[in-house]
């Protein structure tokens, strides 16, 4: 995909999560891998449902602008899961139900979702929970660059979701699967909910 085509791309699908409200006014941020050294990135303070592809950030591997607006401050942590080669788009919403679930006490740093339906092993597995850093702090930077290869979803305390893919549409598809799971967790608060044992979640993980 050419990087004319990507901005559109980024445009549509950041446009699609707003109007089915997966995101509110300028919260959140997008970026995907243009080449190897190069960044498409969602300005700082932009509201998802209005980009204009001309006005996305161009950035390089160490953050600094090439064209467009200005970055996202959080594009550092973005930077960060681009360690590993084979991420192509990092998805960072404060969508509803996920944001919920990063502010509640005493999470498994493991795993922030017990496994209980069989899609969200196969597709995202494991969800790694980041200690709290203020946006755009290099801690934050840091702590999910440990993780990077590691994870495809990641759960920032007391802020929101962050998933990545081997493509735009890959890494949204994530974030929306993520979201629904985190609704049905709060869905499902107080039932007697039947969990997936470690053999069916090593059946599923041998399938994906």
């Amino acid at each position: 995909m050419s990087e004319s085509e990507l901005r559109t791309n980024m445009v549509d699908l950041c446009r699609s999560l707003y109007d089915r409200g997966f995101t509110v006014g300028g919260a959140g941020n997008v970026s995907a891998r243009v080449d190897e050294q190069t960044f498409l990135a969602t300005p700082t303070g932009a509201c998802l449902g209005r980009l204009k592809a001309e006005e996305l950030s161009l950035i390089d591997s160490q953050g600094c602008l090439l064209s467009g607006k200005k970055p996202s401050k959080e594009v550092k942590f973005h930077l960060a899961l681009y360690q590993d080669p084979k991420v192509q788009a990092v998805v960072h919403l404060h969508s509803t139900w996920t944001t919920r679930l990063s502010c509640i006490k005493d999470l498994d740093e493991e795993n922030s979702i017990r496994p209980f339906t069989p899609y969200f092993v196969m597709k995202i597995g494991k969800v790694a929970l980041i200690p709290y850093c203020k946006p755009g702090d290099e801690n934050l930077a840091r702590e999910l660059g440990k993780w990077a290869g590691k994870r495809n979803a990641f759960l920032l305390q007391n802020h929101g979701p962050v998933t990545t893919g081997d493509s735009l549409e890959s890494a949204m598809d994530l974030m929306e699967e993520f979201e629904e799971t985190a609704k049905l967790v709060y869905l499902l608060k107080g039932e007697t909910v039947k969990y997936l044992s470690e053999h069916e979640i090593a059946q599923l993980m041998n399938q994906s």
